[in-house]
Formats: C-alpha cells, sequence, structure tokens
C-alpha cells in the first residue's frame, strides 16, 4: 500500500509538473497567435478577423494535439510557427489581390480560408510523403545560401508585416505620404520602442517567463499612459491605439457546396507559387526545428516520425479550417525548461488553445497594437540580424552576396522566383568553387615512377635516359566543365613543356565522374597530343566516364585502354625501350651475363656450372608461398611474375621480372619461408641456384660468394631506391 501511495504521489507530481509546463508554453501560443491572427488577418480582411482568431486557435489546438500524442519528443508543443504564419499571411494576400483585380465586389473570406485548408492538406500530404520515403532529409541539400536568403527574406516580409499591423496600411511608394502623419509615426516609435525592450531583455536572457511578463508589462503601461493622458478606451480604439475587437469568435468550415461552387478556380495559377511557398517553408521548419530542438535538449527525435505527425496534424488542421503550423522551438524548450517532460503538456497547450476561442476577442480589445507589433518587429528583426548579420561570419564572399540577392528577388519577385534563381546562383557558385579543386592529384614521368616488372641493367638504363619521353597524370574527384578544362591547360602546358613526351597517361582510379563538357575538353586534349605526336594511354576507366568519352569520339582506335596502371606502364616502357635498343634482344647469352655481373670468364663458367636450368611454360607456377626458400632463379629469358593472395581467392600482381633478372636471392640468404607465389607469365627459361650450391660456393670459392653477395646487395639497394621514388610520388 505504500509503494502504491509513492507510486502514484509521483504520478500525480509528474502530471502537475506537465500542466504547467504545458501552462506556460500556452502563454506563448497565445501572444503569438494574436500576433499571427493580426499579420495573416491584414488589410482587407481586417474585418474577418474574428475568424482569424478562431482559424489560428483551431491550428494551434489540432497541431498541439497530433504532435503531443504522435512525437518522438514527449514533450513537443506544436503550433503555427512565425515562418509558417509569415507565409500564410503571403499566400492570404496573394489570392485577395488577384479576386480584387478580377472582381472587387467578390467575397474573400470564404475563398481565403478554402485555400488555408487546401494548403494545409497539401502540406499534410507532402510532410506524410517525405516522411514515408524517408525524402525529407533531401531539403538539407538546398544550398544553405538558398536556405539563409528563403528565412531572411520571411523576417523582412515579416517585418512588413507588423508595419501594416500596426498603421493598416503596407509600406510601397504609394503610401509613403501616410508616414508623416504624427499619430502614425508615434505608433509606430512605441513599436520599435516594445522591440527594443525585448531586445534587450528577453532576447539576452531566454528566461522562461520574461516574453509573457514583459508583453503584459507592456500592455498595463500602455493603459497607464493612456490614463495620465485622459484617453479612454473607446477613444484609444477609435485613434487606432489599440485593436477593435470583435463581436466573437467566429468558426466557419469552409468545405461546404455554396463556398466551393463560388470558389475562384481562377486564381489558383497565380497563388500556386505561394501555395509550394508555404509547403517548403513547413517542410524545411520541421527539419530545423527538430534539429534546434535536439541540439537544445540533447535529445534525439526520430526524424521520420516527426515528418509523418506533423503531417497528419496539418491535414486536420485544414480539414478543420485551421492553417499550417508544425513542432515549435520556443515554446517545446519552455515545456521541457519547466519540467514538462510526457505529453500532457502538449495536450494542456492544445486545451488551453481551445478556450481562447471564447477568451480572445476580450484580449485583443485591451490590447495595444504596438505591443504586438513591436513583438512582430523584434522577430522579423532578430530573424534578419541572424541570416544577414550573423551569417556574414560562416559565408564566403560570394555565398553571402547570393543569400543577399535572394532577399532581394524573394522580396521583389516572390518565393518561387527566389527559390529558382537562388539554386541557379548556387548551383554557380558550386561549379566555381568546385572548378578551383584541381583534378590531377599527381604527376609523375618513367624515369621515376615505373611499372613493377623488374628489368635488366641495360634496360634500365634506357628508362633512365629516355624515361620522360612517358608522362603520367592520376586523376581525382568529378571532372566537369570547369575541372576538365583546368586539365586541357595543364596537358598542353606539360607538353609544352616536355616535348620529348610520346606517352601520355591518365589514371582514372580516383575519378568518381565526368560529364559532357569535360569529354570535349578531352577532345580537346586529343587533338593536341595528335599534333605533337603523342600517344594517350587511359587506365582504370569507368564504365559511365568510357561511354561518355565514347559518345564524344574521343575513344578511337589510336586511343589505347589498360585495365590497370601497371600495365599500362609496362608497354609504355617496352615501347620506349624497342625504340632505343631495338624490338629484340639477341638470344640470351648466360655466360655474356654472368660475365658483366662478375667480371671473369671463371667466375661465371662456375656460377653455371652450379646452376640448374629450368623450363616453364606460361601460367606455370615455380615457387608457392609459404614454402621454405631453398633456391633462387636467374632469369634468362621470359616474364615471371609475383603473387600475392588478396581478397577470397583472388591474388594480385606486385611486381613483374623480365630477363636478366634475379629473384628469391634473399630468401636464399635468410632461408625464411617464401613470403609470394612465383608464377610464368609467359614461357620463360631460368636458371636455379639451390641452397646447398649456393653454400658449397661460399665454401670453395669465397671469392665468388663475395661478388654474389655484393650483387644482391645492389639488387635490394635499386629495389629500395625504387620504392622510395615511387613513395615519393604518391605523397604529392
Amino acid at each position: 500500500m505504500v509503494s502504491q501511495s509513492v507510486s502514484l504521489g509521483l504520478k500525480l507530481r509528474t502530471a502537475l509538473v506537465d500542466i504547467l509546463g504545458g501552462g506556460a508554453a500556452s502563454v506563448l501560443t497565445i501572444t503569438f497567435g494574436l500576433s499571427y491572427s493580426l499579420l495573416i488577418f491584414a488589410g482587407p480582411l481586417a474585418p474577418s478577423l474574428s475568424y482569424g482568431v478562431a482559424a489560428t486557435f483551431i491550428s494551434s489546438a489540432v497541431l498541439g494535439l497530433v504532435i503531443a500524442l504522435g512525437s518522438s519528443l514527449p514533450f513537443a508543443i506544436g503550433a503555427p510557427d512565425t515562418s509558417t504564419a509569415a507565409m500564410t499571411g503571403i499566400l492570404a494576400s496573394s489570392l485577395v489581390e488577384r479576386m480584387a483585380a478580377t472582381d472587387p465586389a467578390a467575397s474573400v473570406l470564404g475563398p481565403v480560408l478554402i485555400t488555408f485548408g487546401l494548403a494545409s492538406i497539401a502540406t499534410g500530404i507532402m510532410l506524410c510523403g517525405f516522411g514515408m520515403t524517408r525524402m525529407g532529409r533531401a531539403i538539407r541539400y538546398v544550398p544553405y545560401p538558398v536556405v539563409g536568403g528563403f528565412l531572411g527574406a520571411t523576417g523582412c516580409l515579416i517585418l512588413l508585416g507588423a508595419i501594416r499591423v500596426i498603421t493598416g496600411f503596407r509600406v510601397q511608394l504609394t503610401t509613403l505620404d501616410r508616414f508623416a502623419n504624427v499619430l502614425t509615426l508615434s505608433e509606430l516609435a512605441a513599436a520599435c520602442a516594445m522591440a527594443l525592450v525585448l531586445y534587450l531583455t528577453w532576447h539576452r536572457s531566454r528566461t522562461p517567463l520574461g516574453l509573457p511578463a514583459i508583453l503584459i508589462g507592456g500592455v498595463i503601461a500602455a493603459h497607464v499612459a493612456f490614463w495620465l493622458a485622459g484617453i479612454s478606451l473607446a477613444t484609444a480604439q477609435a485613434s487606432g491605439w489599440t485593436f477593435q475587437p470583435p463581436p466573437h469568435v467566429s468558426f466557419m468550415l469552409p468545405w461546404n457546396a455554396q463556398q466551393i461552387s463560388h470558389y475562384p478556380w481562377y486564381a489558383l495559377p497565380d497563388v500556386a507559387g505561394n501555395l509550394i511557398a508555404v509547403i517548403f517553408v513547413t517542410a524545411s521548419t520541421t527539419l530545423f526545428n527538430t534539429t534546434g530542438i535536439e541540439v537544445a535538449v540533447h535529445r534525439e527525435a526520430n526524424l521520420e516520425r516527426e515528418l509523418n505527425v506533423t503531417g497528419l496534424a496539418n491535414m486536420l488542421s485544414g480539414t478543420f479550417g485551421g492553417y499550417t503550423g508544425c513542432i515549435s522551438v520556443s515554446r517545446s524548450v519552455l515545456n521541457f525548461n519547466s519540467g514538462g517532460s510526457g505529453r500532457l503538456s502538449g495536450l494542456t497547450a492544445a486545451a488551453i488553445s481551445l478556450l481562447m476561442l471564447a477568451v480572445a476577442p476580450m484580449l485583443l480589445g485591451y490590447m495595444p497594437k504596438f505591443v504586438l507589433g513591436g513583438l512582430l518587429i523584434y522577430l522579423g528583426a532578430d530573424q534578419l540580424h541572424k541570416w544577414i548579420i550573423q551569417s556574414r561570419r560562416r559565408l564566403s564572399i560570394s555565398e553571402y552576396l547570393s543569400l543577399l540577392a535572394i532577399i532581394v528577388i524573394i522580396v521583389q519577385w516572390g518565393f518561387i522566383a527566389g527559390i529558382l534563381i537562388g539554386v541557379v546562383i548556387g548551383c554557380a557558385t558550386f561549379a566555381l568553387s568546385a572548378a578551383r579543386i584541381d583534378s590531377i592529384k599527381y604527376s609523375f614521368d618513367g624515369s621515376e615512377y615505373r611499372s613493377s616488372l623488374d628489368r635488366s641493367h641495360d634496360d634500365q638504363a634506357v628508362l633512365a635516359t629516355h624515361g620522360r619521353t612517358i608522362q603520367g597524370l592520376n586523376l581525382q574527384s568529378y571532372l566537369f566543365f570547369g575541372s576538365a578544362n583546368r586539365l586541357y591547360q595543364h596537358v598542353k602546358a606539360l607538353l609544352q613543356q616536355h616535348p620529348e613526351c610520346r606517352f601520355l597517361v591518365f589514371d582514372f582510379k580516383l575519378v568518381t565522374g565526368i560529364d559532357s563538357s569535360a569529354a570535349y575538353s578531352f577532345a580537346q586534349i586529343k587533338r593536341t597530343a595528335h599534333d605533337r605526336g603523342v600517344k594517350l594511354v587511359l587506365t582504370h576507366l569507368p564504365p559511365a566516364a568510357e561511354k561518355a568519352l565514347r559518345s564524344s569520339e574521343f575513344i578511337s582506335h589510336d586511343v589505347g585502354l589498360v585495365a590497370e596502371l601497371d600495365h599500362a606502364l609496362e608497354w609504355c616502357e617496352n615501347e620506349v625501350i624497342a625504340q632505343h635498343q631495338g624490338l629484340e634482344q639477341e638470344e640470351a647469352s648466360l655466360r655474356d651475363w654472368f660475365v658483366r655481373l662478375f667480371e671473369t670468364e671463371g667466375n661465371a663458367a662456375e656460377l653455371i656450372r652450379r646452376c640448374q636450368r629450368l623450363e616453364v611454360d606460361a601460367g606455370e607456377t615455380i615457387v608457392r608461398a609459404g614454402e621454405a626458400a631453398d633456391s633462387m632463379h636467374f632469369i634468362l629469358d621470359g616474364r615471371v611474375g609475383v603473387l600475392v593472395p588478396a581478397d577470397g581467392d583472388r591474388t594480385t600482381r606486385v611486381r613483374s621480372l623480365g630477363r636478366y633478372t634475379t629473384i628469391g636471392e634473399m630468401g636464399l640468404v635468410s632461408r625464411a619461408p617464401r613470403s609470394a607465389t612465383i608464377q610464368a607469365e609467359v614461357a620463360s627459361t631460368l636458371y636455379v641456384l639451390g641452397a646447398d650450391q649456393f653454400e658449397a660456393i661460399m665454401a670453395d670459392d669465397p671469392a665468388l660468394g663475395h661478388k654474389l653477395l655484393t650483387y644482391f646487395v645492389s639488387v635490394m639497394a635499386e629495389r629500395l631506391s625504387f620504392a622510395n621514388r615511387t613513395i615519393a610520388v604518391l605523397r604529392r
């Protein structure tokens, strides 16, 4: 019984805290809701403000209820947001202007409410689609300056809407003379003073109940000032200092046959852009607000679930005559900081929003315009400060200028034009930035970077002398018109700097893609190479890149395609050696080779006597990895490959050895098990020196043994030098 009582007491305490947290958040919902109603139902819609108040708090109730029940964050509070309300106001204003231009006598309230419902339902369907297909994250790929310009323009429109709420007319060239009125200037000055107070107090402290306290204090201060000046409430309302309260909150479901039959469907094409903007703003605000709450409270949210829940909430809001909204950062964080942790907080906020349908008219009758107008000025100015001032530190000069341009375009020509032009600007900026990335990871020539084929001393001498006739470029990243043109200019300079070049090797191993304009640049490279008698060789060419280059007729019989860079270099080296040393050597003479190695006929004859001749066919294994290293091989003719295990059952060739080279000498000395498999790549002739014969030479002919060891050291030194040069190239 005691434990049950404790558990019941804990539940009651948690429920009470949730109710208090939801009540605290409701103060923001009420304040923002009244300001949003005035922002949306301004100008020609001002006489229908009672319907605007009803639509606002119905939206708050429905959004708050659904998000409280379904959000992955139990303490979340949903309601119309500043950005979504601003876009809803722009949508309503554009529809009213279009109808007034066509039929000035037409009733605008019904079409506006139907448009709100259609926008909310369409937004809900899109959000659910984003959530179910996981496409919601795609909005994060919109260029940052476009998002910043979009939200900055929203702040600017909120600021202009605040002036309209306070004065009753738009800021236009034709209305500038009205601002010379003393009363109008006094109202604007009071609103600016209220915004300044909000900035100096709540903006810096962000205490949970700071904003409601400041607004209530502003209302009290205004009425005290009216009393001291001898201005009655009726006089203040008549002169425009306070709002004219609607007689009652009017609720009307827009979905009836009469309203639908009189709907101005002809206006939909003109407002379609703003309708799409509402969907975009709601989706992006949902994502940004969810991320902001995650950061603020250190909780992780399910993004797809938030999109689905917000989508359902917007569809229901539109069905009941409301407009769009989403999860709120300020209200959710206020609830969390007040101790709210459960779904009862959101349900409390939704219930209070319903109660406001009866209380809101009385509040509006006592609400000075400059208080809510000052709140809107603060919200708009805060948004502008964030994206025009603070973003400058995070953006490059080109990105920042594009952000400012997008803001101007949206304010002047609308959101769709701003988004489309912004995306174009973003793509152009990205292209210019990406073009600065060097498409060449590193370059090399045949004297410093060679194939893995071991060659004779004479062949190495030829390559050392004429290796610069082979030039190679290791390419990287995505090749498009900007980077490919820089590559073309680099190749032109390279061929001018090395007129001896006869082979130009392009390694595409690190290339992620290529576009048609890049293929044109390669066609220019081909013409330049042909004029200079240079052979082009391509390696590691991806299928998509090969298709693009073939479609541009770059790849033809005179362009070499080789699977690997190592094989391409080997082919080029063979061509260089053939050009400077003849296509084939005379039949190999083992004795002449040994005489060159060990200086005397006697040493050559003694070594030949100790070796055993071995003939192997192409593909035949000579030794296997793991076997005892009991011999070394002198390769008189042919070629063998050194293979090491790779993934699965595959092997990778790490080196090839041609005629007049040796293999296995270090194993013969160290007697460690063989670390690689040696396999004949072509039919080859080898001479094998076994471990027992090597020991016999060391014992019977120390001079020859010393020459053998010296030869082993020189071979290893040359291979180490080659490896060092290769590493130096790869580290560029």
